[in-house]
């Protein structure tokens, strides 16, 4: 990944104006690269002395809650001060970081949409973002958006600057869109930076432990549910998908980001090339898509999801029943196979 040298002049540019008002944005459900790459980016631009406030839109899953600078975060769906509101009004610059759409914020969108004056920086690793940015910083060869602010205070303001509190952060959102350092764009400009956020102070071990191990008990007992009992294989075994209703989730004690990783695990099967997983929400259908080698889940749902992502990883959404999205599943899986969309 090679930054361009006329792209970090102009952002070097706009960050030397003295004292703005910054809004960092990150998407919905946000994740450890969302919430991790914003907080150490804000971290970053407090240091040039300006004003920054990190808005989401929803809660990030609890297993994150130990992060520092997690208290600084505004939750736009519980912000009853409108604190959220008076910062991206009076913002001057507005950083969207790891998504490559506004329709990615949901319910934040229309708040965003109503400044027109702000520059707006986009910083994502998301295939065919949106127009509509100032200026952005959009590498999809980057394997994190956390690898990818890495890669731009490094440019811009040296290692040197980068705090433990800031080499934690960042760590977490590089560990957890790699699936701890086992899926693409593994390179060696990525463990290079590894080896510095680890100099910075950070113990990988306790990060680990505290994403990777502070679950809970129904939790556990949800996932041993889904693999168990929703777990469904088609195409000759090469092809899966699970799904979980309100309902379901309920008897389990759900919380947010309890099913994050479910989709995953089908893809340990030996002949498995593509899982799905459907979670039902309030308002449609979340879907989630992975695959392994050329099998493309971001053509997948950009076709039949209206969705996209990553060649490996994407999602969409499905605004009808949950037996009718497994049908359109099953069908489209089908019609993609015989395309040659499974090899």
């Amino acid at each position: 990944m090679t930054l361009s040298e006329d792209k970090i002049s102009a952002l070097s540019e706009l960050l030397h104006q003295p004292r703005q008002q910054i809004v960092i944005v990150a998407h919905t459900n946000p994740d450890g690269d969302a919430v991790g790459s914003s907080l150490a980016w804000a971290e970053a631009l407090r240091t040039m002395g300006h004003q920054v406030t990190c808005v989401v839109p929803n809660k990030h899953p609890y297993f994150l809650d130990w992060m520092n600078g997690l208290e600084e975060m505004v939750i736009f769906k519980t912000d009853e001060e409108g604190r959220a509101e008076a910062a991206v009004r009076d913002a001057d610059l507005i950083f969207c970081l790891d998504f490559n759409s506004l329709s990615r914020l949901e319910i934040l969108s229309e708040l965003i949409a109503r400044n027109t004056t702000a520059k707006r920086v986009l910083i994502d690793h998301h295939l065919s973002p949106d127009e509509g940015f100032d200026l952005m910083f959009s590498y999809p060869t980057s394997s994190s958006t956390c690898f990818l602010v890495y890669s731009l205070i490094e440019r811009l303001f040296g290692v040197e600057t980068i705090s433990k509190r800031m080499a934690e952060s960042l760590y977490v959102g590089m560990m957890t869109d790699t699936g701890n350092f086992a899926f693409s764009f593994l390179t060696p400009e990525l463990f290079r930076a590894v080896a510095v956020l680890i100099e910075r102070g950070i113990s990988v071990p306790e990060i680990h432990n505290n994403v990777y191990n502070a679950y809970t008990e129904g939790r556990a007992r949800l996932f041993g549910y889904a693999i168990n009992r929703k777990m469904q294989l088609i195409e000759d075994g090469t092809v899966a998908y699970m799904s979980l209703m309100e309902n379901e989730m309920r008897r389990f004690g759900f919380q947010q980001g309890d099913s994050e990783g479910f989709v995953n695990y089908a893809l340990t099967i030996k002949k498995m090339k593509m899982s799905a997983m459907f979670v039902a929400q309030r308002k449609f259908i979340r879907v989630s898509l992975r695959s392994r080698g050329d099998v493309d889940v971001n053509v997948f749902a950009r076709k039949y999801f209206n969705g996209g992502g990553h060649k490996n990883a994407a999602g969409g959404k499905s605004f009808v029943s949950m037996r009718e999205t497994i049908d359109h599943y099953i069908r489209s899986v089908h019609e993609f196979k015989e395309e040659g969309g499974l090899g």
